[in-house]
């Protein structure tokens, strides 16, 4: 049988085109015993690391190469032969995809006229073949072109095959045979179709043109090809495949080299900057114990050339720092000891048990793990300085793969096949996030019938589409930077923000290869605490940051023990809520642990009861081994962190610090793509060959599972503890400034800006409204006897809905010449136009020149556009008497416009009604014994489903004196859907749990109440 490669065939990474994965189609190759397979994605190189990946395992050579359409000239599949040939594909692509808007590409002749140096290609003529397309491959490629002769049983494949032959005669080009393949087997011909019709926004009754007359472009048996294409043209495909030796793992990537100064190596530059920094860090002098940890470190960054990749976060810091934009480094490299001294981080390495090798080991080729988060409202000058530093030919940002989820897949399924706008919106609704066991239920209640013929195709084809790549995206922050053009190792292209580019691999592609990522994260909280610092320093005349706050603080630890943490990072979710009290932190340590406990691998690894136990004193501390005392002892022998699980393997498993690295990434992926089952032989084994129970090792091995893709690790938690401390204090002791800063930094965080002026109030602090005598963009503080610290908080033009931020800036500027005489003189002085006098009046943010809601409206009305010659005045009118808005419509009002209220909750005017309904108030509910069955109602502020709570959902209801937290098993979610996702005045009635401080609501009856609310228009965020 003769042999045969594939040269022209396409992946999922040619979007909407190919139908099948790289695994998929070099799984079949291999079944089909090829000699190789190209991959030619159309313009992209954007699968090319995971086909090189499987290619790997399945032991099928890959050739790497692309498929492109000139906009003047042929279709061309360009094959790598070699690394030049590799380095002028990437940089073809690049230009083409440069040259065009996010998503496309535009290559002429003129973009490959000078030659393509290393690379193969092959002409794909269309159904008419154009001679001239012919005779202008053979002069630009010469010995490196062919006729690409591709026969797919479609009509008459005789003549087609002599008018090739005869064609390539005369143009002196040789034929191979190609089978233009776009899935691995006949059988995804239905999805191929679908995603066709995808990409032409066309139904399948009107996609007929486009669609392929059969399934014969996937990879066939060679004996079905050998009836197809002369034995010459198959052994031609082997010879070519024989030349492209390209591989992968040639690219070497190399770090920048421009941030050592003249005289100085990168190793000394390091070395230097890190000394400078420990003076800084340890004026007395380094610590005994701190000296050698350092020494090590710097070793193992000099042993593995780490050093340049190091002194290039230092310098994104230091300008940041410079900028006074607030900054701090995570991940496992960030809380290193040299990442501490070059002021990367301000996490105290000497706090926490660091793992060297979680961030470096001698085993792993690839750079360390370094976050650096910035105040999210300032990170894009930080983005824009890495690109001006390094230019755009050397820095981008790395991809982020967007596949389908089943909602986006039911939905561009149903479209293609035909069915209505509103049919598609409530099939939409039937993909929700309770698992699939209801599908039919949730079908049924939307009116469709799961056994009729189209509904079963509909959902037959989802589940095929659901995890296929839809489009590239950009990573939230991962930063690529190359010493060398970034188009020698990888394609750049435009991302749809402006003056962005991207990379075309993910961070996963990133890790596989070894190529340096520095993410540049944006994150709110540091937005929020900038804010605060700067009014600290205005009101109080101190200056603070995160480092310099009175550590071990004991009203701030004793705040965070009452839960009373709303808006605080990171542990002011009701989960972490409900921990606090029975955690009770007391020290900075307490506090990583108390992130890090409130997460999937320790809870799915049964690891939180038995600390909390032992750390109640409940039961005693005890140890599997007196050599892993010293791995468990911070966490009373429980193990919570990624660290201690890898350090738990070497001590115990007999695992190199390597193999525990590896073993953490496996924890990391093995729910996307598997890979445990190679460590859990020998993890279980090394234990049993050093004297542990396999209970145990099975309970380690589950945890390890446990942490999923959301392990959390120690030195992540350690940044994140600085910050959550520093956020607390600041809302201990300067409650208004901080519930200001964190209006200021919306959108962010756990709770919206009603819930955020609750708690600001119950604290004693007065809100007041917009007023625009007052009132700037930004929510801003007044001196206020009657409020706790003497200040009070006024919102901002920011909290109205669809009030322009040029609007509020000419309306202070405005105040600034003068206070405003009357509506007409701000209408006038403030430029306002039409809707935005409408907007002011009916938010009530002209009252204080107007009165009320209805005559602020009545006075907007009369204001009429001037010209100057007639001065700042409209024509007098009448005075009338406008009645009062009542209590209902302000508060209405309210709610259309900024979601909140500052007069009587909407629960207070129902009261009365729902104690007559038997419904407690929130106050009340707190009264009532442990199991006690209560019924209660309340505005649903949140909705809440976290991945680790098989599917239950934690909701928050909000009334006139509190909220209340509802548990909402999933069983009462499916059978109640409708009050559970819609309600937005929610009656439950349940069994009142209570302990160590700790309430909530088991729902077993939800009731959807909304229409007591009429058109209040009250939101939550759903499952945020």
């Amino acid at each position: 049988m003769s042999e045969y490669a594939e040269l022209h065939c396409l992946s999922d990474f040619s979007f909407q085109r190919g139908a099948s994965s790289a695994r998929e189609l070099f799984e079949r190759a291999r079944d089909c015993g090829y000699a190789a397979l190209a991959i030619t994605d159309e313009c992209s190189l954007a699968g090319i690391v995971r086909a090189w990946e499987a290619s790997g395992d399945v032991e099928v050579p890959l050739i790497v190469g692309t498929e492109i359409q000139l906009a003047d000239g042929p279709k061309l599949v360009l094959l790598a032969e070699n690394k030049r040939g590799y380095v002028a594909i990437c940089r073809l692509i690049t230009q083409g995809r440069r040259a065009s808007e996010k998503g496309t590409y535009y290559l002429t002749r003129a973009d490959v006229a000078a030659g393509m140096p290393g690379a193969l290609a092959l002409w794909i003529p269309g159904r008419e073949p154009d001679r001239e397309h012919g005779e202008w491959v053979k002069q630009l490629f010469g010995d490196c072109a062919w006729l690409a002769v591709e026969l797919h049983c479609d009509g008459d494949d005789e003549g087609r095959l002599a008018e090739l032959e005869t064609l390539g005669n005369v143009l002196q080009l040789p034929l191979v045979a190609s089978g233009d393949v776009h899935m691995h087997v006949r059988a995804c011909l239905p999805l191929q179709h679908v995603m066709t019709a995808i990409r032409h926004h066309a139904t399948m009754a009107d996609a007929g043109d486009v669609l392929f007359r059969n399934g014969e472009r996937h990879l066939r048996q060679r004996a079905v090809l050998e009836k197809i294409y002369p034995k010459a043209l198959l052994d031609e495909s082997v010879r070519i495949a024989r030349r492209c030796t390209f591989n992968l793992k040639e690219l070497q990537y190399q770090y920048p080299k421009e941030l050592v100064p003249e005289g100085y190596t990168a190793m000394q530059w390091l070395r230097h900057l890190v000394a400078e920094g420990s003076a800084w860090r340890w004026p007395d002098g380094v610590p005994d114990h701190i000296s050698p940890k350092i020494e090590h470190e710097l070793r193992l960054i000099e042993k593995k050339a780490y050093e340049a990749f190091f002194l290039t976060v230092h310098d994104i810091v230091r300008y940041a720092r410079s900028q006074h934009i607030l900054c701090q480094g995570r991940g496992s490299a960030a809380n290193s000891i040299v990442c501490f001294a070059l002021g990367v981080t301000d996490a105290d390495p000497g706090k926490v048990e660091l793992l060297v090798e979680r961030f470096i080991s001698v085993e792993r080729d690839e750079p360390p793990d370094i976050d650096v988060d910035f105040e999210h409202e300032r990170r894009e000058e930080v983005i824009q300085y890495v690109y001006k530093k390094y230019g755009r030919e050397r820095a981008a940002i790395a991809a982020t793969v967007i596949s389908y989820r089943s909602k986006s897949a039911v939905r561009d399924v149903a479209k293609v096949l035909g069915l209505p706008e509103d049919q598609i919106d409530k099939l939409g609704r039937c993909f929700f996030r309770l698992g699939d066991a209801s599908l039919g239920a949730r079908l049924r209640e939307q009116g469709f019938d799961p056994d009729a013929p189209v509904i079963r195709q509909i959902l037959v084809l989802t589940e095929q589409l659901r995890g296929k790549p839809r489009h590239l995206s950009q990573h939230v922050g991962g930063f690529v930077i190359h010493d060398a053009p970034l188009h020698e190792l990888v394609p750049v292209e435009n991302a749809t923000m402006a003056d962005r580019t991207i990379i075309q691999w993910d961070k996963d592609d990133l890790d596989r290869m070894g190529l340096l990522k520095v993410d540049c994260l944006a994150l709110g909280m540091l937005t929020c605490l900038r804010k605060c610092f700067d009014m600290v320093k205005h009101y109080r005349g101190t200056s603070m940051s995160i480092a310099t706050i009175e550590s071990d603080d004991k009203d701030t630890y004793a705040m965070i023990q009452r839960a009373d943490t709303i808006g605080v990072f990171q542990i002011e979710s009701r989960a972490q809520m409900a921990m606090l009290p029975r955690l009770k932190p007391a020290s900075y340590y307490d506090l990583v642990i108390q992130i890090a406990i409130v997460r999937p691998g320790p809870i799915q690894g049964d690891m939180v009861h038995p600390y909390l136990r032992r750390r109640r004193g409940e039961e005693p501390v005890v140890y599997p081994s007196k050599a892993l005392e010293p791995v468990l002892e911070r966490t009373k022998g429980v193990p919570l962190f990624q660290e201690q699980v890898m350090k738990l393997a070497m001590v115990a498993a007999g695992y190199t610090p390597g193999e525990a690295d590896q073993l953490r990434r496996a924890m990391g992926a093995w729910k996307r793509h598997g890979g445990m089952e190679k460590h859990y032989e020998k993890f279980i084994n090394g234990m049993l060959e050093n004297s542990y129970t396999r209970e145990f090792a099975e309970q380690i091995f589950n945890q390890i599972k446990g942490f999923g893709s959301y392990g959390f690790p120690e030195s992540h938690a350690a940044s994140f503890a600085n910050i959550a401390y520093a956020s607390s204090w600041l809302k201990c002791h300067e409650p208004a400034m901080f519930a200001c800063a964190l209006l200021n930094a919306q959108p962010m965080g756990f709770y919206g800006p009603s819930q955020i002026v609750q708690d600001t109030q119950r604290h004693g602090i007065r809100v007041l409204p917009v007023d625009v005598r007052y009132s700037d963009l930004d929510c801003t503080l007044e001196s206020d006897a009657r409020s706790t610290k003497g200040l009070a908080l006024r919102l901002g033009f920011r909290q109205l809905r669809g009030c322009s931020e040029k609007v509020a800036e000419r309306i202070s500027t405005a105040r600034t010449t003068g206070d405003f005489l009357d509506v007409v003189d701000l209408c006038t002085r403030a430029e306002l136009d039409r809707r935005h006098q409408d907007l002011l009046a009916d938010a009530g943010a002209l009252r204080g020149l107007a009165g009320h809601r209805h005559r602020a409206l009545w006075l907007t009305a009369g204001v009429e556009a001037q010209l100057p010659l007639f001065g700042r005045t409209s024509p007098a009118e009448q005075d009338i008497v406008l009645p009062l808005p009542t209590t209902v419509e302000n508060l209405k009002a309210d709610y259309a416009h900024s979601g909140l209220s500052l007069g009587p909750h909407p629960l207070r005017l129902l009261r009365s009604r729902l104690r007559a309904d038997r419904y407690l108030d929130s106050r009340s509910l707190q009264k009532m014994p442990h199991t006690a069955p209560v019924r209660i109602a309340g505005l649903v502020t949140q909705r809440q489903q976290p991945q680790t709570a098989s599917g239950v959902t934690f909701m928050t209801i909000e009334d006139e004196f509190g909220h209340v937290n509802v548990v909402v098993w999933s069983h009462v979610a499916q059978t109640q859907r409708r009050p559970y996702l819609e309600a937005r005045l929610l009656a439950v009635e349940g069994r009142w749990e209570t302990a160590d401080g700790v309430s909530h609501l088991i729902a077993r009856r939800l009731c959807d109440l909304s229409g007591l609310l009429a058109d209040l228009d009250a939101r939550s965020r759903d499952f945020h």
